[in-house]
């Protein structure tokens, strides 16, 4: 199955996404950062590897980026919003920098959304430090060896402050490391998402 794309309305916004694999396989949605859009995980083969090894992978374009035009729906509820009109059921949900905005508050106030996260270096773990408590769901952080954007101790605040939480950094990394290394990247999410979503015993 090839890497479709799609539209919905949100709020009279249009919203761009790609999907790669069936409707019904255990889901990861795919957010970007503020240099880039959902055609990056398709340029990077995330989106084909995910397809290939059973999952259903759901790339976005925020508000605004992409394909997607602006909105007037704060972050705090538009990714809610889009996982209730794409009627997605539990993803593990990742979140390179700027979509951290739109991922902690769905992550703080309804964390039965999602099954697991992957932090990439992700905005927003400050402003909600007193409330990452309350995110119940195994985290994986991925942090680039020469992050200069987000200090690689946000991403230390953040696992220790969940209850199931791990750190990885991607030596020689950038702020965006499955740009510079997505291989390596990929390895490391491959392992987590299938984890969360009860997928151990498939081949790599």
């Amino acid at each position: 199955m090839a890497t479709s794309a799609h539209t919905i309305t949100i709020a009279g916004g249009i919203v761009n996404y790609l999907k790669a694999g069936v409707d019904d396989a255990p889901t990861i949605v795919l957010l970007h950062g503020a240099s880039y859009s959902s055609a990056n995980w398709q340029e990077i083969g995330t989106l084909d590897l995910l397809e290939q090894n059973g999952f259903c992978a759901v790339a976005v374009d925020l508000p605004g980026f992409g394909k997607s035009s602006a909105t007037t729906v704060h972050p705090d509820s538009w990714l809610r919003q889009f996982l209730d009109a794409t009627k997605v059921p539990r993803p593990v949900l990742l979140a390179a920098s700027m979509s951290g905005a739109f991922s902690f508050p769905l992550l703080i106030k309804q964390p039965e959304r999602v099954a697991g996260f992957v932090a990439v270096a992700p905005v927003g773990i400050l402003a909600h430090q007193q409330q990452l408590n309350r995110i119940t769901v195994p985290v994986l952080a991925i942090w680039g060896q020469n992050d200069q954007v987000v200090s690689r101790t946000q991403g230390e605040m953040l696992v220790k402050s969940v209850p199931n939480g791990r750190l990885v950094v991607i030596p020689n990394g950038s702020h965006a490391p499955y740009m510079s290394d997505a291989e390596r990247f990929h390895a490391e999410l491959l392992p987590f998402a299938r984890e969360c979503l009860g997928m151990k015993n498939l081949p790599s």
